[in-house]
């Protein structure tokens, strides 16, 4: 895929300019947030290439980059669990991506489970653990 996003070197230009030009980082990709369109439950988090942007952009289907795998797929191609893009934003210096999403499925996480933040952090007397989010 051709490359088809602009870079801008102008601060106020990347900030309050209405030019999509996406900073991937040095590997190539950008932190994608996955959140659900109508209860704003974070999802999942995944890093996208310029090719799984363009093609989430333009097929309203969640693709993304396998940093395990090397490989570009698309959320839901194996199991069903469907994200379909409501809306797309980006933060303010553009090196991040919120996908607003419509799950179809059971979760968006590999596990099974609807959330991949499905575990907190807690603290027993200096010793950091996790413990399951009960529904």
């Amino acid at each position: 895929m051709s490359k088809k996003f602009p870079t801008l070197s102008d601060k106020q230009q990347l900030e309050q300019g209405s030019i999509l030009a996406p900073r991937f980082d040095a590997n190539g990709l950008l932190t994608a947030i996955v959140q659900d369109h109508s209860s704003d439950e974070i999802l999942m988090l995944a890093h996208m290439n310029e090719e799984a942007l363009q093609k989430t952009i333009k097929s309203k289907q969640s693709h993304f980059w396998s940093r395990s795998r090397q490989e570009l797929w698309l959320k839901g191609e194996t199991s069903g669990n469907i994200l379909h893009v409501k809306e797309i934003l980006t933060d303010c210096d553009q090196d991040a991506i919120l996908l607003k999403v419509r799950l179809e499925g059971t979760g968006a996480c590999h596990t099974g489970v609807r959330s991949c933040f499905y575990r907190k952090v807690d603290d027993q007397d200096g010793q950091a653990s996790l413990s399951m989010i009960k529904d």
